[in-house]
């Protein structure tokens, strides 16, 4: 059977944009559910960090997969553990319930999302076609990240916070039956199948401790036993996964690609990205409800200028480093994104939204693409090509993984921030203020620390297939 490549481009965006529709979609609906399910204030952010830890743990192990299954069988499978895990969310009747959902629902994520990447540089040949296909790829994910906070809006004040989640199933039944139909079955790799399993296990839960045992220094503190225990736990489960992957024949994370200063540092550098971007968009997210009296579709809409502004900083982005160099465009990112964060800091509860959030919102939507894309090409410049995969699969999973940890840092200190303002008599409304100032403080000083580790990336000139495959990948 003949199949028309730009209907199977269709099939993968869209399962591409409902993965990345989930991780905006969720946080407008984080009061209801904190409201709902009596979330705890430092639980809550599992409900976005047990999605993005599995997500970023899994997804090299789920391009391995990918690699010598088959890529439309291991994507059919991560589409199928992503509807019912969907379901099961918008079932959930307690925290650890829904937490376990949104969990197994990244790990299909980490299955779907390299499978279609596959599928799709198999689909379209290299060149003008593949270019474009990429930027339909990247655009559609994009806007996806933007439709998502109105989306959820609109379900959480029509309908309840749990269709966020049951809003997947329906997309998900008429992908898999479209599968057959526009999906070609190809495979990539022949011979001895070998999965790194151990190795994603390790690092995933040696992740979580970690991100567990700073969540639980706020209410424990950090000499307790609990959190010294569950941190040691974290650190000797990742030293566990660093022996492994150097002794693996197939390791999931190739260690010699970190002898490469641009990828190693590239990857930091997206990984700090992940971290304020999350942290703003959880924070900023529950202060335009809690603080500010957002209905869910309100503060949505009040979210749609920064992913405006994202995509057309991407499209800037990818002009301009062609033209002046990737540091410089990247420098300029990681300013703006500290710019956008201590604009956004100084809001209050009674000022108006034009004046004190548009514009930070704004300017951090351009700073935080603005480093995603040259940091996205720089990350593979040195690599062998026939790494490069490898090597943008390792920088995505950081960015996921640097994202969940700032996530943890900057929530934990915000509400230490407002549990000691309430303590010394303050109204909620003034501890919830002065909380989301401070996280957003300490957010900005990932963005700062982008800003000097900048100067050690190289500066480059991509070509026009690299700028395809960075925005994408952005």
């Amino acid at each position: 059977m003949r199949r028309s490549p730009w209907a199977t481009l269709a099939v993968l965006a869209l399962a591409q944009f409902i993965v990345v529709l989930d991780v905006t979609i969720v946080n407008v609906a984080l009061p209801h559910i904190q409201a709902d399910l009596n979330f705890s204030a430092d639980s809550l952010q599992w409900v976005i960090n047990a999605y993005t830890l599995l997500f970023g743990g899994f997804l090299l192990l789920g391009g391995r997969m990918a690699d010598l299954l088959g890529p439309r069988r291991v994507f059919t499978g991560g589409l199928l553990l992503f509807g019912v895990t969907s379901l099961i969310a918008g079932l959930s009747n307690s925290p650890e319930f829904l937490i376990g959902a949104r969990a197994v629902q990244g790990l299909g994520g980490a299955l779907l999302s390299p499978a279609a990447l596959a599928i799709l540089t198999m689909t379209f040949a290299h060149g003008r076609e593949r270019n474009i296909a990429m930027g339909v790829w990247g655009g559609l994910a994009g806007l996806g990240g933007t439709l998502g906070v109105v989306a959820g809006g609109v379900l959480v004040d029509s309908l309840s916070w749990q269709w966020v989640f049951f809003v997947n199933v329906p997309i998900v039944l008429a992908l898999i039956a479209l599968i057959p139909v526009f999906v070609p079955d190809v495979r990539l790799a022949t011979g001895r199948r070998t999965f790194d399993t151990l190795g994603a296990v390790l690092a995933t839960t040696g992740l979580m401790a970690v991100v567990y045992g700073v969540v639980r220094s706020e209410p424990s503190g950090w000499g307790s036993f609990e959190v010294v225990g569950v941190l040691t736990a974290g650190v000797v489960l990742l030293v566990a996964f660093v022996l492994v992957e150097r002794r693996s024949s197939a390791p999931l994370v190739p260690l010699r690609l970190f002898r490469s200063r641009a990828l190693s540092v590239s990857g930091a550098s997206l990984a700090l990205n992940g971290a304020g971007f999350l942290s703003m968009f959880f924070l900023t997210a529950i202060y335009l409800q809690q603080v500010r009296g957002d209905s869910a579709l309100d503060a949505g809409i009040h979210f749609l200028p920064m992913g405006g502004a994202a995509i057309v900083g991407a499209v800037l982005a990818s002009q301009s480093v062609q033209r002046f160099g990737t540091r410089t465009v990247q420098l300029a990112g990681a300013v703006l994104s500290v710019i956008g964060l201590l604009l956004l800091s100084q809001a209050d509860a009674t000022g108006s939204y034009s004046s004190q959030l548009l514009p930070g919102l704004i300017v951090f939507g351009f700073g935080i693409i603005g480093v995603g894309v040259p940091g996205q090409i720089n990350a593979v410049s040195e690599v062998r090509p026939a790494e490069a995969g490898a090597a943008s699969g390792v920088v995505n999973a950081m960015y996921q993984v640097g994202g969940a940890l700032g996530l943890a840092i900057v929530t934990t200190l915000s509400i230490t921030h407002t549990t000691n303002e309430l303590t010394h008599g303050a109204t909620q409304l003034q501890a919830l203020q002065a909380g989301y100032e401070r996280g957003l403080l300490a957010a900005a000083v990932f963005a700062v620390a982008n800003v000097l580790l900048t100067f050690a990336t190289p500066q480059l000139q991509p070509t026009a297939e690299q700028l395809a495959e960075a925005t994408a990948a952005a």
